[in-house]
């Protein structure tokens, strides 16, 4: 693996049903797995807010 890949973090998320239907829903939209839809809703939040991830 090279020196600069960073692995992906991995966490336990809890969803009310709505909410995961809802990502699901449009992550097939936009043809995407549910996990990419919520680092995709994420970035946009954090990119809204000014605190977009540094680096990369």
């Amino acid at each position: 693996m090279p020196e600069n890949r960073r692995e992906p973090k991995k966490l336990l998320l809890r969803l009310d049903p709505a909410v995961h239907e809802a990502l699901a829903k449009w992550a097939a939209d936009d043809l995407r797995s549910v996990n990419s839809q919520i680092e995709f809703a994420l970035r946009l939040a954090l990119k809204q807010v000014g605190r977009e991830p540094r680096g990369e």
